[in-house]
């Protein structure tokens, strides 16, 4: 029985599985952690560069073309499972988009927790940019500022009260 099946977090393997090469990342690019199959398609109908496809069967987990993937952010907050962000590195941080959906919304320049898929604290991270539009339904798209470190280790962030 692997993890997800277990606690819902899915294993290194399947979260390494849904990333570019590195030489990828130099650009934005999106990271779906849909791992089962289930029939949902938004990220596939909104985005603009047909970058991630379902394919005829409305249950597959989508597949991002990373070639036309330019990271714009529209999947991540159309995405009702909020499974979906993007990544881009450069020489010194990881640079995230990530959906939040909780109140109030972090603040420009505020530090927060970096959070794992266990809901462990791993790090600080920075708040570089809170994006929010009527498009977005509430959902709001943070931008994230996390050491390189833990590429496949964040995934959202906490407040610090």
């Amino acid at each position: 029985m692997n993890l997800l099946n277990k606690n819902g977090v899915p294993s290194l393997e399947q979260i390494k599985s849904r990333f570019p090469s590195k030489e990828l990342l130099l650009t934005p690019k999106a990271i779906t952690e849909c791992y089962e199959e289930i029939p949902c398609n938004p990220c596939s109908t909104v985005c603009p560069f047909d970058a991630i496809t379902i394919g005829e069967d409305i249950n597959t987990p989508p597949v991002v073309d990373f070639d036309k993937c330019t990271g714009c952010g529209i999947c991540v907050y159309n995405c009702p499972g909020l499974a979906i962000f993007t990544v881009q590195e450069n020489e010194e941080h990881l640079l995230f988009k990530i959906p939040y959906e909780f109140v109030p919304y972090p603040n420009l320049g505020e530090i927060v927790h970096a959070v794992n898929r266990n809901g462990e604290i791993i790090s600080k991270a920075v708040i570089t940019k809170v994006q929010i539009s009527s498009r977005q339904d509430k959902t709001v798209l943070l931008h994230v500022q996390v050491a390189k470190e833990y590429l496949h280790e964040f995934i959202t962030v906490r407040r610090i009260i």
